[in-house]
């Protein structure tokens, strides 16, 4: 295979909501270029892009598929992705890669949550957009309202460069508009025959000819003058006018196809050849340090990794895109750590195949193999070229899940697989929490972790229990509260004794200092988990040994970090030692920890304590139909409404929420709206727990203790 040029390279991700038929459509591609010699099926699970286990089984995309065909002397690097919105994960690297995102819609259901989804993220890395209106052979097809919603939701900028003749399950031609002209298609589909547009569709075609011309036309002054010279555009300038206004997100194409029936592939792909931008000409990636960066084809050699996959027999393969130079088989880079390593193989991928290349070049994207200590997010370069590229940023869990073996002392195996998992997919997040003494795996969706859980059973043979996550509260006081602890203990020889007096309250920037004490000395702790300890000495007259208070503040801590109602870490507390005794050779560290410990505790129990719990902050894209559904069981989960936003044809709930609330929200949302809402969350800070929740858990937490 051939080494090709920046300019004969075209990068495209097909996004869309799941079901709308991305991967038919790559299929009909590789097979109008002759990449295959026979299309699949996804009933069948013969696709190129749906080859993993899983896919087969659920019959859709769960991951990224990496494809390729050589296509009128271009090569077209085309990323088919999954559609539900658990794998959202998968679609973030391949659109950071991707110059040109195709939008595949559904022609009976419209714009979808899905593809406003992707739409979002297309646009902050600054995709070039166009749309793809599928099954239009559908029986309940409707090309012009689902081009009425999609210019409803994105912008006059969406503009139809063709429409189905025939439509529904007669659908047999296509009538492009740019090039004004019927494509009548074989009953098998394939390479359709042209023909003049019928009378009873041209002044339909005249009309949204003129209304394309225009739009090209009005972005580009030349291009005016020449209009209005002329009164239209010939093809070659309109098609110039249609690159430019793509690269200026002026201009959001739409066509038209029967992706089953391979009717309207070729001509997309036409288009992509002839319009779609090259990798220079799209904005380069950001820079760690700031800035964007203007990749040099002929420069040193910069290559930045997206995703990878660990395959059986196989090894850990390594997706990337060269943004500098030429990247060459057994060339040697090194990382932002400073690592070097040997990029040994070289391969563009197919789906499960792949094919052994030398070298890719500026604006390629292919795959490695063996490529030791590297990850996703990785920079690698020549020696002296000191480059690193802004990471991908993933989104925020929204289910979280304690994760157990199902078998005993198989824990170290559980963790060493979820990390590879993790490699392979940062929208998924492994942490072994401390705090809550728990392995916590952060999903995208119960769908997320169903697939985590496969992945576990068939790659790792590792059986995996989920149970509900424990909530990591926060405690703290309301009142001032003293008390005193006097340990005392005889075990024979040395014993133990220590006597304190404490005073705690809850802390406040620029609180005054106790009315009856002399302070001496002042420590403030910036706690790990968040908030304050302020802890003082006020000691007189040599009644506790300077040496002892490390000691009584050590107590202090180990019970601040399980705190006393509920276990949970304490904040915002001051802590003052006032008085004490001790005994000349009793008297040792480990008393006086134990003597600040429970005094702590006494105290902490005597100052109005105070349960604090997680807030998050939700912003939930939802239709308007389903919104009284939604906002009726916010309001049950003691959510606070803080505003509603219209955004095209979704409306944008925006509302703060208790953690201990959102158990198992994801697919009540997804019940409620027939899973055509999404949602984003963001921990915003900790609130008071209602009297009667706290009451409730610090009676568990008795029963524990005891």
């Amino acid at each position: 295979m051939i080494a090709y040029e920046p300019s004969r390279i075209r990068n495209l991700v097909l996004v869309g909501h799941a079901g709308s038929g991305k991967s038919t459509l790559a299929e009909s591609m590789l097979f109008e270029a002759g990449a295959l010699t026979r299309r699949g099926r996804i009933a069948d699970g013969t696709t190129a892009s749906d080859f993993h286990p899983i896919e087969k089984e659920k019959g859709k995309s769960v991951h990224a598929a990496f494809l390729f065909a050589e296509w009128r002397g271009h090569k077209l690097n085309i990323i088919d992705t999954p559609g539900t919105a658990d794998y959202i994960g998968e679609v973030m690297g391949a659109l950071k890669v991707a110059g040109t995102s195709i939008f595949v819609l559904d022609s009976e259901r419209g714009v979808e949550v899905g593809t406003e989804t992707a739409w979002r993220e297309a646009r902050r890395y600054g995709s070039i957009p166009f749309f793809v209106v599928n099954k239009v052979d559908h029986p309940k097809s409707d090309f012009f309202r689902t081009l009425e919603s999609a210019q409803e939701r994105f912008g006059r900028e969406v503009v139809p460069v063709q429409f189905p003749h025939n439509e529904g399950e007669g659908f047999n031609a296509i009538i492009d508009v740019m090039k004004m002209v019927m494509y009548e298609f074989p009953k098998e589909g394939g390479k359709p025959s042209k023909l003049p547009i019928p009378d009873s569709q041209r002044s339909r075609a005249e009309l949204l000819h003129q209304q394309l011309v225009e739009i090209v036309a009005e972005n580009d002054e030349n291009l005016m003058d020449l209009y209005f010279q002329r009164g239209t555009l010939d093809e070659e300038s309109l098609v110039e006018g249609m690159h430019t206004a793509m690269l200026n997100r002026q201009l959001f194409p739409v066509f038209c196809v029967s992706a089953e029936r391979n009717m309207g592939s070729g001509r997309v792909m036409g288009f992509i050849d002839a319009v779609a931008p090259t990798p220079l000409e799209v904005p380069g990636p950001t820079k760690v340090d700031g800035g964007t960066h203007v990749m040099d084809p002929g420069g040193k050699t910069a290559v930045f990794i997206f995703k990878t996959y660990a395959e059986e027999h196989v090894g850990e393969l390594m997706y990337v895109k060269v943004y500098n130079g030429t990247l060459k088989a057994g060339q040697d880079l090194v990382n932002q750590a400073g690592n070097t390593s040997r990029f040994s193989g070289l391969f563009v991928s197919e789906g499960a195949k792949r094919v052994e290349v030398t070298e890719l070049r500026t604006g390629d994207i292919g795959a490695v193999v063996k490529l030791k200590d590297a990850g996703v997010n990785d920079t690698y370069h020549e020696k002296g070229f000191d480059i690193a590229f802004a990471p991908a940023p993933y989104p925020e869990p929204l289910v979280r899940v304690a994760a157990r073996p199902a078998k005993t002392g198989d824990e170290e195996k559980l963790g060493v697989a979820l990390l590879q998992l993790h490699r392979e997919d940062p929208s998924l997040t492994v942490e072994h929490n401390a705090e809550l003494r728990q392995l916590i795996l952060g999903a995208q969706g119960d769908e997320h972790l169903a697939s985590v859980r496969h992945a576990l059973a068939t790659r790792f043979r590792q059986q995996v229990e989920f149970d509900e996550p424990r909530i990591p509260y926060r405690e703290t006081i309301t009142r001032a509260a003293r008390a005193t602890f006097k340990h005392k203990k005889q075990t024979g020889g040395s014993g133990q004794y220590a006597e304190v007096y404490l005073l705690v309250e809850p802390w406040t920037e620029g609180m005054p200092q106790p009315p009856d004490m002399s302070v001496r000395d002042t420590q403030v702790h910036d706690l790990p988990w968040g908030g304050k300890l302020v802890y003082q000495s006020a000691i007189v007259g040599g009644v506790i040994d300077a040496r002892f208070l490390p000691a009584i503040l050590k107590g202090v801590m180990e019970k601040m970090e399980q705190g006393p109602v509920s276990g949970s870490r304490c904040r915002d507390v001051r802590v003052t030692v006032f008085d004490g005794s001790m005994h000349a050779v009793d008297s040792n560290e480990a008393a006086f920890k134990t003597a600040g410990l429970k005094a702590f505790k006494q105290a902490f129990l005597d100052a109005g304590p105070q349960l604090l719990e997680p807030l998050y902050d939700l912003e939930i894209d939802v239709p308007a139909e389903f919104m009284g559904d939604v906002m009726g069981d916010l309001s049950t989960r003691r959510g606070q409404i803080l505003g509603m936003d219209a955004d095209g044809s979704l409306q944008t709930v925006k509302a703060r929420v208790p953690l201990a609330e959102l158990g198992k929200y994801q697919s009540t949302l997804r019940s409620l709206t027939q899973g055509r809402a999404t949602y984003r969350m963001a921990f915003n800070a900790f609130a008071p727990v209602p009297s009667d929740i706290q009451h409730k858990i610090m009676k568990e937490q008795q029963a524990n203790e005891e």
